[in-house]
C-alpha cells in the first residue's frame, strides 16, 4: 500500500517551525499525537479518512485533502504563497 502524498506544510508550535507531513501514516500519527485542538469537525473527518486510508478503503488524496481541511481549521496550515504576499 502506497500512503505517500505531496508534503503538506503545518506549523508545530511545539517544535517552534513549519514542518512537511508527507505520508497518510505521518498525518495520522499527527492528528492523534500532536494535534493543537482536542475537537473539530474537520478534525474528525480527517482522523477517519487516514484510518480509512491505511486500511486501503480510500486514497492517500481523499486523506491528505481532510489532512488540510483540519489543518485550516486549527489554524496551523502553512500557506507559503499567501506567507510571500
Amino acid at each position: 500500500m502506497i500512503n505517500a502524498f505531496p508534503p503538506v506544510t503545518i506549523e508545530a508550535a511545539r517544535l517552534g517551525k513549519p514542518i512537511n507531513i508527507c505520508s497518510v501514516t505521518q498525518a495520522a500519527e499527527f492528528l492523534l499525537m500532536k494535534w493543537p485542538i482536542h475537537d473539530g469537525p474537520k478534525l474528525k473527518i480527517a482522523r477517519q479518512l487516514c484510518f480509512d486510508a491505511l486500511e486501503g478503503k480510500v486514497s492517500a488524496a481523499d486523506a491528505r485533502s481532510a489532512f488540510i481541511g483540519a489543518a485550516k481549521e486549527a489554524n496551523i496550515f502553512h500557506d507559503y504563497l499567501k506567507k510571500s504576499a
